[in-house]
Parts: C-alpha cells; structure tokens; sequence
C-alpha cells in the first residue's frame, strides 16, 4: 500500500461516522408542515420519489410532506402531470403491462374486462388521484393502499402510494387541475 493510498483510506474512514449522521435522518411518513424551497406555487404538488415524499405547497416556501411508496425501477412516473379525475373508493384493474408481467398474480383478470370494486381490500385504497398529460390518461394515480408497509419504498408497478389517511386528507385538499411535477 502507498503511503497516498493510506493517508486517503484513513481520512475517508475518518470522515465516514459525520457524513452518514449528517445525511440519514429516520424516515417518518407522518404529514408534517415542512419549508422549501419558495419558487414552487402554492397549491403544485411535488414528488420526489428517491426520498418518499409528496409536498403539497401551502403557501410560499411551506408545504405538507407525506410519505409515499413508489414504482420499482423502471416503472416510475416523472415529468409533470395534471390531476384530471378524483374518485372515492374507485375500482381497480390491472393494466395490460402489469398482467404480461405478472400473469401468475393477475391470472383473474386475464382474457376478461373484470374491474375489482372499490372498498377496503382495493389496492388502491380509499382515494385515488388520477395523473392525465396533454388530456390523456398516463395510468399513473397517487392512491392509498391496503399495504402500508410498503410507505417509503420503491415497490409499486409504477404509482405513488400513500396510508389511506393521509391520501383522505390530500384528496380532501386538492382539487380536479392541480399541477403534480415527479421528479
């Protein structure tokens, strides 16, 4: 080993304890009135998903933090949408993508237009958020989930979860035209 080497490895050993407890604060999905940054507008929701959370801008430079799950990698939604429908309790069917996928977990669904019907064992939930671009439905949702476990982690076939709570009080915030930027 070179003494450059060494001198490097040791310092970053060092250094290591400060970085980590500097940038990993426990994860909490409770709503929580947060600051940021004050360019986005009151009333814009934003995501961001490599941290597991949902703002909904309040005012300037305040917003509600929620924690969320996300889509695996290579599912996930990003880019601006616009929130086009609301639904309470809203049904549920697999899209195409998510049956080819997964046909062992979806099998019910196949060769049919069967929708399961809202209610406490839909997955998504009690609310569901419906993401439209240019008019079209991108078949992305922000929605609840019968799994809570899975808040605060990259899980889903691509939509953003929330405790059916917390996705109550959103939906219940936020109206039809409310701009969602993912990031």
């Amino acid at each position: 080993m070179h003494r450059r080497t060494f001198l490097a490895s040791t310092l970053a050993a060092a250094a290591l304890p400060q970085v980590l407890s500097a940038t990993t604060a426990a994860y909490d999905p409770t709503p929580q009135e947060v600051s940021i940054k004050p360019t986005y507008q009151p009333g814009q929701l934003l995501v961001l998903p490599r941290s597991h959370y949902l703002y909904f801008v309040t005012a300037p430079g305040k917003a509600m933090r929620y924690g969320i799950g996300v889509g695996k990698a290579g599912l996930e939604f990003t880019g601006t949408a616009t929130i086009a429908v609301k639904k309470e309790w809203p049904t549920w069917r697999p899209t195409d993508e998510m049956i080819e996928r997964d046909p062992q977990a979806y099998k019910r669904f196949i060769g049919n237009t069967e929708a399961q019907e809202g209610g406490p064992g839909n997955p998504l939930g009690a609310r569901a958020l419906y993401l439209f671009e240019g008019g079209r439905d991108t078949y992305f949702r922000i929605h609840g989930t019968t799994a809570p476990s899975t808040i605060g982690r990259s899980v889903s076939n691509g939509c953003i979860r929330m405790i059916n709570d917390h996705v109550i009080d959103l939906y219940n915030r936020v109206p039809v035209g409310t701009v969602v930027t993912v990031l």
